[in-house]
């Protein structure tokens, strides 16, 4: 196919870690792309055409849709400390209104991406996308609202809607997982907690691919969909393979999870009248306590889904792009 056979695409968020990798991959593979972005001086690719603005803005939304056969909407406010009301702004108010102008510009298909934070922690183990809802933040109560209001505009038939919910997500060009490693290599780590719920890490190249068949799949049409890596794994062989990967020693050490909790409400109570960020958060410890396992069985079976990056080669990238920025020092 040449560009001017493909179906131009849209993306909502791409100078974003998850945008950034589904913009690029969208412009190698030959789709003529559009996205929407707060800095456009952040979106250097020559192929790509820029829309500054966010999901606040109409006129900025309308121009974004025009003319694309499928919206991708990767745009959210994401783990930062706000109101409740901002949440609601950008995550509820601004998929409604970013959905009502895709409508309205005739788009085919509405891909979502929504988060597995809907879920909360699970019982089961592996769980799947019928698990009960239990958002437990801001950011994940607003992310599931959203992912409501798209699959009950799919249901009326008059544009395609399909949810994806990541797994963690991971990769080089992302620090979330910085603080972490660099904990390890000083040999500071600590478990929170016994270290036993299960994580389930996604490589961002998996992400992209599931995004891709999430365009392309006729069948995903109405559907909700998990994307996560090839395993998940309890959170003490997890940071495991994060001290193997940089050669340092296996963190062991632990504190109850009780204390911990007990420190961070003292915190929250007393540095934000000071004006400052508590070092530590009730809802930032729910890494350490959390059962994230889940089954991907759905997206192999429909979208044809198959993960490549094992979390041992997923680290050795990651790695390997901290140590070239110098996030990282490398040992020795």
């Amino acid at each position: 196919m040449t560009i001017e056979q493909k179906p131009r695409v849209a993306v909502s968020g791409g100078s974003g870690f998850t945008g950034g990798a589904l913009v690029r991959r969208l412009e190698e593979d030959g789709y003529p792309v559009r996205t929407l972005v707060r800095d456009p001086a952040k979106v250097t690719l020559p192929g790509v055409e820029v829309i500054g603005g966010d999901l606040t803005d109409k006129e900025a939304l309308r121009r974004l849709v025009e003319g694309a056969d499928t919206v991708f909407h990767i745009a959210a406010m994401f783990r930062t400390e706000g109101r409740l009301e901002d949440f609601v702004e950008v995550n509820e108010r601004g998929t409604q209104a970013l959905l009502e102008a895709a409508k309205a510009a005739g788009v085919r298909r509405f891909v979502y991406c929504s988060t597995i934070g809907v879920h909360g922690t699970v019982a089961d183990t592996p769980s799947d996308e019928t698990a009960p809802y239990n958002p437990r933040d801001h950011y994940q109560t607003t992310k599931l609202a959203a992912e409501l209001a798209c699959r009950a505009e799919g249901e009326k038939g008059e544009i395609e809607v399909v949810v994806i919910r990541p797994c963690s997500i991971y990769g080089p060009g992302d620090v979330r997982m910085l603080k972490i490693f660099q904990m390890v290599q000083k040999g500071v780590f600590l478990f929170v907690g016994n270290g036993r719920p299960n994580f389930h890490p996604v490589y961002i190249d998996d992400l992209v691919q599931g995004f891709m068949l999430a365009m392309t799949t006729p069948q995903a049409n109405g559907e909700t969909f998990i994307i996560g890596g090839p395993r998940y794994l309890p959170l003490r062989d997890y940071i495991g393979v994060a001290a193997r990967t940089i050669g340092a020693r296996v963190p062991r050490a632990q504190v109850p999870y009780s204390l911990m909790t007990a420190i961070a409400q003292v915190c929250e109570a007393v540095f934000p009248p000071l004006g400052l960020q508590p070092p530590i958060h009730r809802r930032r410890l729910s890494f350490y306590k959390h059962n994230r396992a889940f089954s991907i069985d759905k997206a192999r079976r429909i979208l044809g889904y198959q993960p490549r990056i094992d979390i041992d080669e997923g680290f050795r990238r990651t790695v390997e792009w901290y140590y070239e920025t110098g996030l990282l020092k490398r040992r020795g």
